[in-house]
């Protein structure tokens, strides 16, 4: 038997207790780690915790169940994977802060883990996936641990919602079923829709503007029918560093709201190419939150037509 034990550090200019507090709340992963698309806390008690995480590894949508010890005095976070997902056999760790001069902490990032059947070709994978995922979570835990102190200017949400005299479940059904959408939603274009695992998608889309440009996105979707559809770009814009998206149905006295949530961070580096050298970080977040909510209400308005048409034939 084959078990694998690896660790990865940074260094990070800022205190132990900051950066406990990012490892800490797993629903804000999304935004903070770039494999991470989504995060549910399945059950707390105490000082244990169960979490089931979505993410990508190598690029592939990946889901797996874990439960956390969280020693806030120690400043450590263990965690073990309940169920795994292949070609994972099983798979734990901890967080592991330590003061080091002038205000600033190492943090360690430790790995044990075992392929299926200990083959050697799935654990060169695990390998890879394990190497890439933590050196990508370390950088961003560094960078927003370092801006946590002030307001990052870069990020922003917002929330667009309609009113839909339909049921629930077809609104959810309009959503899910992206791969129909080129027929049913004038801005899309082009769409590739995989879900080789029930509720988990990667959607691969061309999508037109106000203004006429195409852009193609690529997104990992979270799907808990009826009600919620969350979503990660993998592939962004040129004007995004990151997009995370939320679209979620509530009950109404005459049907339901469906509401479309976006976070974004503005990649500034691409902001005089795009917008011109006068442009700044309020233009650019003007710009991307008009074609947002452009896309995110042409879809709702859709989805509000197809709904409230099967209400009344039925």
């Amino acid at each position: 038997m084959t078990n694998r034990e690896v660790r990865h550090e940074i260094t990070v200019a800022a205190a132990p207790e900051t950066i406990y507090r990012l490892l800490a709340d797993v629903e804000h992963w999304p935004t903070l780690f770039p494999p991470t698309v989504h995060v549910d806390v399945v059950e707390r008690g105490g000082s244990s915790e169960r979490i089931r995480i979505w993410a990508t590894a190598n690029g592939e949508p990946k889901s797996w169940t874990s439960r956390r010890e969280l020693d806030p005095a120690g400043w450590r976070i263990d965690f073990r994977q309940e169920i795994s997902s292949p070609p994972v056999a099983r798979m734990g760790g901890a967080w592991l802060l330590e003061p080091a001069a002038d205000g600033q902490t190492v943090v360690g990032l430790l790995h044990d883990y075992r392929a299926v059947d200990d083959d050697p070709a799935k654990l060169r994978w695990i390998d890879d996936a394990v190497d890439r995922n933590s050196r990508a979570e370390l950088a961003a835990l560094k960078q927003n641990a370092e801006l946590i102190a002030g307001a990052d200017e870069r990020l922003f949400s917002f929330t667009d919602s309609v009113d839909i005299e339909g049921d629930a479940k077809d609104v959810y059904g309009f959503l899910n079923e992206a791969g129909r959408w080129p027929d049913r939603l004038p801005h899309v274009g082009r769409v590739v829709l995989t879900e080789e695992v029930p509720g988990l998608q990667v959607l691969e889309m061309d999508t037109r503007t106000k203004d006429g440009s195409v852009h193609t996105t690529r997104s990992v979707r979270v799907g808990f029918p009826d009600h919620t559809l969350v979503y990660k770009q993998t592939t962004l814009p040129p004007l995004m560093s990151l997009h995370t998206g939320r679209w979620t149905l509530s009950p109404s006295a005459t049907g339901c709201t469906a509401s479309s949530q976006h976070t974004v961070v503005i990649n500034t580096e691409n902001i005089a190419s795009v917008l011109g050298p006068r442009a700044g970080t309020a233009e650019a977040k003007e710009f991307v939150r008009t074609a947002l909510s452009a896309n995110s209400l042409a879809t709702l308005g859709h989805a509000k037509d197809y709904a409230e048409r099967l209400r009344g034939d039925r």
